[in-house]
């Protein structure tokens, strides 16, 4: 062998050397395991030494392989093997997790490492010929259950699964199923809901959020509306055609189901104080006001596109809300809303029986688990309506935020309720909680 073959040779051993020592542990870990797929490295938090978004396979139906298998969608931002580990489950998409610093609030609370995991049939984790019949909280759950195994086997820190609003249901149910997967449950403003129409939701608007005089400002915006539909539906109608919108029913009727909305929604998010409330403010000005948070898009074919799968899921097992009607009757072209999520928001020809068993399972897991599990919620949120009932054990946390909606967090807790959350975590974790900025 010649000289400079020599000389390329030796270059390219330590090309190879340096790449293979540049190889994290944590991915050669990632890259050792058959489930794992398609590993991409991504910018993540400050907090974390690498992050990468994968592909994880996973059977359709966890019952029965031969339905075949499809990718989830994972986001995991590595920190240290002996740090805890924070597993987010998000209801729908898990695109949030791709942005550039993106820390969950527990995970730079405990600095901790953070898997975060698409629900499947949302986002990019489909499978390749979609059968709704294995969208079910059980699947979803086994989901989780693998993508936990599989961590555990480099991880050895404790673990917390926490989500959000849909996230959060999901994160109970998981525990429900798989009671010793994680050491500590955090779920964010999540409902156990027991019916398609549930039934709570309603008189939880008409009795629980803000004063009696906020209450009736609500429904008198509703009322005017409704009185005003000869000069507001044409600007109405002018919205759906600039916005391209369509839907299952007919134009009038989603105009109805919008003002009903309201309510739910103002109450939900907190768009805007409801002292400013105005009646008697011009059309276009009361218009902008109503059907910004209230959008016909909601009901719109097109704006139900993306969760569509949520609302198979709420049909099927998830439960969801209704609508009281009978303030409004008067001016209404519906005659009620009864079976409105089928008829809206299912995709067209299904046909669903509701089963009460995932929630029921749920509701006698809460009432018997020795497992600690903690809640968070805000008073004015209807989805509170729906929160966990909770026997009073050590066990179990619920905080109930005065004032807070759907955004509430540990962040926005006031001092003594946060300063509760935080001893509990540390009393449970025996890990170190960091202060929040």
């Amino acid at each position: 062998m010649n000289i400079r073959k020599s000389a390329v040779l030796l270059l390219l051993l330590f090309q190879a050397f340096y790449l293979n020592a540049r190889q994290s542990e944590f991915l050669l870990f990632l890259q050792s395991q058959p489930s794992i797929q398609n590993i991409k490295e991504i910018e993540g938090g400050d907090l974390f030494e690498e992050s990468y978004e994968l592909r994880f396979r996973q059977p359709v139906d966890h019952g029965d392989t031969t339905a075949g298998f499809f990718t989830q969608r994972v986001y995991v931002s590595h920190l240290s093997k002996e740090a805890p580990v924070v597993l987010i489950t998000e209801g729908y998409t898990a695109a949030q997790a791709a942005r550039e610093n993106y820390t969950s609030e527990l995970s730079s609370l405990l600095e901790a490492n953070q898997i975060d995991v698409e629900h499947r049939y949302f986002g990019e984790s489909w499978p390749a010929d979609p059968d709704w019949q294995y969208l079910t909280v059980a699947n979803a759950a086994a989901d989780h259950h693998r993508i936990t195994e599989l961590f555990k086997k480099y991880y050895t820190g404790k673990w917390i699964h926490t989500g959000i609003s849909k996230g959060g249901q999901t994160a109970i149910s998981h525990r429900t199923l798989y009671p010793d997967d994680v050491d500590v449950t955090v779920a964010y403003v999540g409902p156990v809901n027991f019916g398609v129409e549930d039934g709570r939701h309603e008189p939880f608007i008409e009795n629980v959020p803000g004063t009696p005089e906020e209450r009736q400002k609500v429904r008198e915006m509703q009322l005017e509306v409704l009185k005003r539909r000869e000069t507001l539906f044409p600007m109405f109608q002018d919205l759906v055609q600039t916005k391209g919108y369509t839907f299952r029913i007919p134009v009038e009727e989603v105009y109805d189901y919008c003002v009903l909305e309201y309510s739910f929604i103002l109450w939900q998010f907190g768009s805007g104080p409801v002292d400013s409330l105005d009646t008697t403010a011009p059309d276009s000005v009361l218009f902008n006001h109503f059907f910004t948070p209230s959008s016909p898009d909601y009901f719109s074919i097109e704006g139900a596109e993306s969760t569509r799968s949520f609302f198979v899921q709420a049909a099927h097992e998830l439960g969801y809300y209704g609508y009281d009607t009978r303030p409004f009757r008067k001016y209404l072209k519906i005659k009620n809303a009864r079976n409105y999520l089928s008829e809206i928001f299912l995709p067209e020809g299904m046909k669903i029986p509701y089963k009460k068993k995932a929630m029921r399972e749920v509701q006698h897991f809460l009432n018997t688990t020795a497992k600690k599990m903690l809640f968070i919620y805000g008073v004015y949120d209807p989805w509170t309506a729906t929160g966990v009932c909770i026997p009073d054990k050590p066990n179990l946390l619920k905080i109930v935020k005065p004032g807070g909606n759907h955004r509430t967090r540990i962040s926005n807790l006031p001092e003594y309720q946060k300063e509760k959350v935080l001893d509990t975590l540390y009393e449970w974790l025996g890990v170190e909680i960091k202060a929040l900025q």
